[in-house]
């Protein structure tokens, strides 16, 4: 197949930017969204994820350093442990709960913050037609500096009516 995931754009929401108590010990929590064209046929799921798995946008340690085209970490793992069969197939409810129980896990958002994580997370969410989270890969699957994220949730959201599919990483370092 010579068709491609072609990368669109990326949101950062930064729950630093919104006014409300931070707990003690608590560092920086966030949300990245990097959003891909579909191609135009349909290969499935599989395709999509070996695809994502493979582009350059992927190769992103979620530490401030962004995108290493050359690099060899994703998150807090390896790259070389991530593969397709390590994403789990999840529905609406698990993948809202996962994240709102994420978001929510210190108290009440700001109205702020909880609109603009309906706009850019759970709209999306809600309208995806495939859904996959990332399973624990473990620590043994860290790489050199891996344990850095308290929590690391991925998913990545297929929307085939909007043409799009969104990496998702909601993380607290």
């Amino acid at each position: 197949m010579s068709e491609t995931l072609a990368y669109r754009d990326q949101t950062f929401v930064n729950f630093r930017s919104f006014r409300f108590d931070v707990p003690a010990g608590h560092a920086f929590r966030w949300v990245d969204i990097k959003r891909f064209d579909l191609p135009r046929s349909d290969p499935g799921d599989d395709w999509l994820l070996t695809a994502l798995i493979g582009h350059t946008a992927f190769r992103d340690d979620y530490a401030g350093g962004g995108v290493e085209p050359e690099g060899l970490r994703h998150g807090p793992y390896w790259l070389r442990h991530i593969t397709p069969a390590r994403y789990i197939q999840i529905d609406e409810e698990h993948a809202n709960g996962l994240l709102r129980g994420w978001a929510g896990q210190y108290g009440e958002l700001p109205p702020d913050l909880a609109v603009r994580l309906e706009r850019e997370v759970y709209l999306p969410l809600a309208a995806a037609t495939s859904r996959y989270r990332l399973e624990d890969l473990g620590h043994e699957a860290f790489h050199d500096w891996g344990g850095v994220h308290t929590d690391f949730h991925e998913l990545i959201l297929i929307d085939r009516m909007a043409g799009v599919l969104s990496l998702l990483v909601a993380a607290d370092d």
